[in-house]
């Protein structure tokens, strides 16, 4: 008997199709019936490579063998994956299977994963498509009674394809060019591009800039206190003929620019009697609209601090492991419309402290098709983000307050309006006008489920006002200029640059391409935490607090790009052009070939303009040190590669060992003569590693470990003016601040007899001196909530202990609760990385021995001063 092979995208999916069509039985991983096997990729398991015969074996970051274009493209397996890509492969080829079937998801990366599988496969089956927007059971059934053709998909599988090798080709070349030209003067400063990538990297510059050239303004504000029978209330001076000018957004119709006029204003009204207008109407607000991905990470970011990438995996977690809410990769914040009666179901399955919301929803029948709630044309791969009605068992308190706004979201969205009668009153005293308003709730709505929250989602309410009496006048009581200064933008953090990024087509003037990336923005919900992530891992940017802040590197890249006239890459212009072709690929307007010939000439000649580049040419907005030359005493001049003095050959490169100063770190070091410790440098093996660098004899800056030279000369560091942190745990010497290092007395200079040493800096996570104190002291630290494994690049909280018995500084993690098995690999998990300290609130017990970590207390290689005068 022959049968189809359904393969979906991941395997929720494939246990859903199995329940829709029923007669299936469980083989491992997949599934299988009389007319069909049934089984699933977990995701991409397939990316681009170059074929082995077109591969550059050395020198492939050279302009020698630039540009990159390979003739035709490899798959390499996801080495992750690849046992699931292996079983599908072995599915594919059995003899009982004739034909496939596409479950993946809607969309081109769906259609792309599939494709990529039966690519790798090497099939010549035929193929149909299962197209669904909805995973009720009706819903799959009636899917498999409409299959699509292969045919039908060739416009969406050429235009995921091109999608997918566009980006390689443009990001390869991209970075291999920039890192190539960057390294022209010797060394390697690996300088990453992408299509997505840089244009954020680019919004984030760009504010930063504004908020430099920031200047503030003085204005003033009035403020007057009025009198009346029923008690006192406050009102705002304001412009009645106040127009908005087009070029001052600081501008408004409460402030005055001219300190003389506010007095001039405050003096005419004190003590003069005021007329009184009012008007009140009423106000409704609806509920926010139901979660994608982008606005719960920004949600999240906002309430609780979660990164993009931590909301992320806990969503997944509350999907995959849990399964209690729906996927949550989606960009949709509708439902479909057969939903409407799969809604009253997932409300009675709801957690106990959530039945009189659900209840009610249920009973008033607020549960009805609504576009606003229930509409096919809002939703592309994935619908809104919603609870399944599978009751949460064993979540941590991270995963809680995830579930807990999603689950109050989707209550909310079905209660009506929240009502507010909103007044408006003016006090108009010798022809100047004072506004107060009030707002009181009248009906609460869908403010009733958040309950003490409301001021939270929803709008604050200013109350009510002491009621006036019809005619009554106000007497003026006090009169107060308030003095107050214009402030720059507020820096990007997580959730605003979600919101920049889901909103970049804004920044489109073409308008076919604004319209071309409407629906899409910069990246997807999917990829965007993971966009940030990349840049702050390459050091394009810093998080300060929630913060996010570029940093030299990405002003750099950002004035190379100018200065190379590759603006395109800088700029959502670019997504937007791509989008717009993609969409006429799809249509059957253009073709492919056309399409992948301009990316091809795109990428010759971004690699050409970088090739032939002078860098010494590379225009910008340079400043000068305030410290002068410490040769001649003249003035130092930022170019682009170098601090150079304006009047003799004194200069200083901006990049040493593959990281770059900022100009601050500069000033300290010319100033003071030393600076750091400083982090992210690395040696010519690609590891990372932390050093103070000096100034030597000649001025010129050198790496210090903290390690004079060992032998004949050497001579003991004098700690004599500094207070020892405490006792020397293998020797009962002082432990004293030296160079990079916490370090034994007797571990410096020519007699030394011990070895105890301990980084300032461990895995990125910077180590106080009251910790070391601690740490000498009682055995440990506090928990230290910011390392970074070098492994996974992922943040984990530890203590620091000595561990006698290994004669080292190790780890310790917190002591949680016993519990279940899973919940300690979760925490182990943690330990590396794997999981956000802030989505984690139970972690690992104290193992009998610590673990000990080499960066605390292994030695450089290097036992003496470096020069760092090249770029490295």
């Amino acid at each position: 008997m022959t049968k189809q092979l359904i393969i979906a995208e991941k395997p929720s999916v494939a246990q859903d199709i199995a329940r829709s069509i029923g007669g299936f039985t469980r083989q491992g991983d997949y599934f299988e019936s009389d007319e069909y096997v049934l089984s699933s990729a977990v995701g991409h398991l397939l990316e681009l490579a170059v074929p082995e015969e077109f591969e550059v074996k050395r020198g492939k970051w050279s302009f020698a063998n630039l540009p990159m274009i390979p003739p035709h493209f490899a798959l390499n397996p996801i080495e992750k994956s690849a046992e699931r890509l292996r079983l599908l492969a072995k599915l594919i080829k059995r003899k009982d299977v004739t034909g496939l079937i596409n479950a993946c998801d809607a969309g081109r990366e769906g259609e792309l994963i599939f494709t990529y599988v039966a690519q790798h496969a090497g099939t010549a089956k035929p193929v149909k498509r299962l197209w669904l927007q909805s995973m009720t059971a009706q819903s799959i059934r009636d899917g498999f009674l409409r299959l699509r053709s292969a045919q039908e998909m060739s416009g969406l599988r050429e235009a995921a394809m091109c999608r997918a090798e566009s980006d390689w080709l443009i990001g390869i070349n991209g970075t291999r060019a920039m890192t190539a030209f960057n390294s022209k003067s010797g060394g390697f400063h690996l300088t990453t591009v992408g299509r997505v990538q840089t244009p954020t990297l680019a919004i984030v510059v760009e504010r930063e800039e504004r908020i430099r050239a920031f200047k503030s303004r003085d204005y003033w504000e009035i403020e007057a206190r009025f009198g009346v029978s029923a008690g006192e209330y406050v009102g705002r001076w304001f412009d009645e003929k106040f127009k908005k000018p087009e070029d001052d957004e600081h501008a408004n119709a409460h402030r005055l620019w001219e300190k003389s006029r506010a007095e001039a204003i405050r003096a005419k009204c004190e003590g003069k009697p005021g007329k009184v207008e009012e008007e009140s109407k009423p106000s409704t607000q609806m509920s926010p609209l139901l979660f994608d991905l982008t606005s719960l990470q920004r949600e999240a970011n906002g309430r609780f601090g979660f990164s993009a990438r931590t909301t992320l995996q806990i969503a997944q977690a509350l999907y995959e492991k849990h399964k209690v809410l729906t996927y949550p990769r989606t960009d949709a914040r509708a439902l479909p419309e057969d939903y409407v009666g799969s809604v009253p179901g997932i409300l009675g399955a709801l957690p106990d402290v959530y039945n009189p919301f659900a209840t009610e929803i249920i009973k008033r029948g607020w549960v009805k098709p609504n576009k606003r709630i229930f509409n096919n044309a809002k939703i592309s791969d994935h619908f809104a983000i919603i609870p399944t009605g599978t009751a949460p068992k064993s979540l941590t308190e991270a995963e809680h307050k995830i579930y807990d706004l999603v689950v109050k979201r989707f209550l909310a969205v079905f209660y009506p309006a929240a009502e507010y009668l909103v007044t408006t009153r003016i006090t108009r005293v010798d022809g100047e006008a004072f506004k107060t308003e009030g707002k009181v709730l009248v009906a609460s709505g869908w403010l009733a489920i958040y309950g003490k929250e409301a001021a939270v989602e929803g709008e604050e309410a200013s109350g009510s006002l002491v009621p006036v009496k019809q005619g009554e006048g106000a007497t003026t009581e006090e009169v107060l200029v308030k003095a107050n200064q214009t402030k720059p933008p507020a820096r990007y953090n997580e959730a605003t640059l979600l919101s920049a990024m889901e909103g970049a087509g804004k920044l489109v003037d073409d308008e076919e391409l604004r319209a071309a990336m409407a629906e899409r923005g910069l990246g997807t919900p999917a990829t965007r935490a993971q966009i940030i992530e990349n840049l702050i891992a390459e050091t394009y940017m810093l998080r300060e607090g929630r913060d996010l802040i570029p940093t030299a590197k990405a002003f750099s890249l950002v004035t190379l790009l100018k200065g190379l006239g590759i603006t395109e890459l800088a700029s959502a212009e670019l997504t937007g052009e791509w989008e717009y072709k993609l969409g006429q690929i799809e249509k059957g307007q253009l073709s492919r070939a056309d399409f992948m010939g301009h990316i091809e000439a795109m990428t010759r000649d971004i690699v050409e303009r970088a090739k032939t580049y002078d860098s010494d040419t590379i225009p910008g907005d340079f400043g000068i040190l305030e410290t002068p030359c410490p040769k001649c005493g003249g003035l130092i001049r930022e170019t682009y590669k170098k601090f150079q003095c304006s009047d003799c050959e004194y200069s200083l490169w901006k990049i040493v060992a593959g990281r770059q100063f900022e100009a601050h770190e500069m000033e300290t070091l010319l100033t003071t003569g030393r600076v750091g410790p400083l982090l992210g440098f690395r040696n010519k093996m690609g590891r990372a590693f932390n050093a103070e660098i000096r100034l030597n004899d000649d001025k010129m800056p050198e790496f210090d470990f903290g390690q004079p030279r060992d032998g004949e000369g050497a001579e003991a560091p004098d700690f004599s003016d500094q207070q020892t942190l405490g006792t020397c745990p293998k020797c009962g010497g002082g432990v004293f601040e030296h160079g990079t290092t916490y370090v034994c007395e007797k571990a410096v200079g020519p007699e030394k007899s011990c070895d105890f040493r301990s980084g300032k800096v461990i895995l990125q996570q910077p180590i106080e001196r009251e910790q070391m104190e601690k740490l000498l002291t009682s055995g440990k630290t506090e928990l230290l909530r910011n390392f970074v494994s070098s492994r996974t690049h992922r943040k984990f909280s530890a203590m620091l202990v000595w561990d006698a018995k290994a004669g080292k500084v190790g780890f310790e993690f917190e002591p949680r609760a016993p519990k279940a098995t899973a919940a300690k690999k979760t925490a182990a998990k943690a330990a590396e990385g794997d999981v956000p300290a802030e989505a984690e609130t139970k972690v690992i017990a104290p193992k009998k021995k610590a673990a000990t970590t080499k960066a605390a207390t292994s030695k450089p290689k290097t036992t003496r001063a470096k020069k760092v005068t090249k770029t490295e």
